[in-house]
């Protein structure tokens, strides 16, 4: 059994939304809820993150987009608030990944999931979009990095595509971008052709998903093609992008994958190198009613895998 640490805070309650809006605070309250009643809440090392600090954001970050974003209330976009504690909530969102890498690096923890919002993997280095305000993931691949983790691994099985998290690493060799999602959808970007710059050509890997795709093609993506990748990486660290929108009825979405088809992807990104450290942060899942299961489905993942 691995060690397997649950960051939350009530912080991440108090990134208010106005009603109707589908990324809330119950998402989290689901989550807790179901975590607490499982079999195996014993299990979990409970811990509680630590608040980023501005040179942690900012180096995923424009300086001038995180002091704007200090002050900002309102939509930001279309689909983005931010209230009065939003710009709170989300420094200790992305500090949730920092703690969890610091309490592996300590030999505490093998394993992570992060049960935070905002989510992050839609910030891009100088402005908020799709709900995320700092780029979580991102922020913990370079504090990863600071912490002698060099060679960071990212796999995004969000329905919506990481499109600031590809774009931060584009042209970085050390960060392997791997991201499954529906396309074209939302943002629109994804597309297979899309493999990275510079130095960091291949470093990038995207599989398109069309509208209605199943948990046989899921499985057979995260249990063949995603394994050979990462050993082939030998990755220190992986940190993964869990967005459970693609759960079968999510109403933002139209991709089928079931309660095993999450627990047939969590196995084969932690399966490819057991011993490698895996920190799963939470994007994107809007079914509230399943989302704690799901979650609970992953930890089990996570202990047992």
């Amino acid at each position: 059994m691995k060690r397997t640490g649950f960051i939350y805070d009530d912080i991440f309650l108090k990134h208010a939304v106005p009603a109707g809006h589908p990324e809330s605070p119950e998402r989290l309250s689901a989550i807790t809820k179901a975590v607490h009643a499982s079999k195996i809440s014993s299990r979990l090392v409970y811990e509680g993150p630590r608040r980023a600090g501005p040179s942690e954001i900012e180096a995923v970050h424009d300086p001038e987009y995180v002091r704007r974003m200090a002050g900002f209330t309102g939509y930001y976009d279309p689909d983005t608030y931010v209230s009065p504690d939003s710009y709170e909530a989300a420094l200790y969102a992305s500090g949730a990944v920092l703690r969890a890498l610091e309490l592996v690096k300590e030999g505490r923890l093998d394993r992570a999931f992060c049960a935070v919002r905002p989510p992050g993997h839609h910030a891009e280095k100088d402005r908020a979009m799709g709900f995320c305000i700092f780029n979580n993931v991102a922020v913990g691949a370079r504090g990863a990095q600071k912490l002698g983790m060099k060679r960071v691994f990212i796999v995004d099985f969000d329905v919506h595509h990481g499109n600031g998290t590809q774009h931060i690493f584009y042209e970085d060799p050390s960060v392997f971008y791997f991201s499954t999602h529906q396309y074209p959808f939302y943002p629109g970007t994804g597309a297979d052709s899309e493999q990275g710059a510079g130095a960091g050509m291949g470093a990038t890997y995207n599989v398109p998903m069309a509208a209605g795709s199943s948990v046989k093609q899921y499985l057979r993506i995260y249990q063949d093609l995603l394994p050979p990748l990462i050993t082939r990486f030998k990755p220190d660290v992986i940190l993964v992008s869990a967005g459970y929108d693609i759960y079968t009825g999510d109403p933002l979405a139209s991709i089928n994958v079931s309660e095993e088809g999450i627990r047939g992807i969590v196995g084969g990104i932690v399966s490819a190198s057991p011993s490698v450290p895996a920190i799963f942060v939470l994007e994107g899942g809007y079914a509230t009613q399943a989302l704690g299961e799901l979650v609970v489905i992953t930890l089990e993942g996570l202990l047992y895998s």
